[in-house]
């Protein structure tokens, strides 16, 4: 049985065929505003500069050829977020062009459903879990701050505020410790989550 991510390539190829019909089309070279761009997308969804979609395809290719290992959980859910704003942006413009859509709506929107599908399988329940770890992770480095501030004014404090210092400090620890276990928590969820979708 493939995986999620197998299916995600397989709907990347038929994007890129989609794209190279596109392409082949030639619906911009009439569009001079278009011509006049040094880019069909903006720099923050796509680092390629080009007028042609199948360019941009590759560079989706190329993304998940080098996707993060699994155990890297916050770049590999990244990049997996990134890959997915791409392509909906390259269906975007395939949908743009009102004689595209008509010919090609029903074979189109089937496949898109399928992607979207793919992409979800590896979104869904890991999306939140990524989350709430990027949440705990957060909330251990604003903790770790507070500790090292209190240890800053307790070099400087007198003996009855050393010893309220010292309180504030063993307790900042005990809700790092807490913090702590719910990383290892989550990331253990992520874990089970990504062995059964790739079972």
């Amino acid at each position: 049985m493939s995986s999620p991510l197998d299916r995600l390539n397989q709907q990347i190829v038929r994007l890129a065929e989609q794209a190279k019909s596109f392409d082949n089309a030639k619906w911009f070279d009439k569009n001079r505003y278009i011509q006049a761009q040094p880019s069909l997308f903006d720099r923050t969804v796509f680092a390629t500069k080009s007028l042609i979609l199948s360019d941009y395809v590759e560079e989706i290719k190329a993304q998940i050829k080098h996707l993060p290992p699994i155990e890297k959980r916050h770049a590999y859910g990244f990049a997996i977020q990134r890959v997915a704003t791409q392509v909906e942006a390259i269906i975007r413009v395939l949908k743009s062009t009102p004689v595209w859509a008509k010919e090609n709506k029903a074979r189109f929107s089937k496949k898109n459903k399928v992607y979207k599908k793919a992409v979800q399988k590896i979104m869904q329940s890991s999306h939140e879990l990524y989350q709430e770890l990027s949440q705990n992770y957060e909330f251990e480095r604003r903790l770790l701050e507070m500790v090292e501030l209190r240890r800053t004014k307790l070099d400087k404090a007198n003996k009855e505020e050393a010893s309220a210092i010292n309180q504030q400090i063993l307790a900042l620890h005990a809700r790092l410790g807490r913090c702590r276990k719910a990383i290892s928590a989550t990331e253990a969820k992520i874990q089970q989550v990504e062995k059964q979708q790739n079972r």
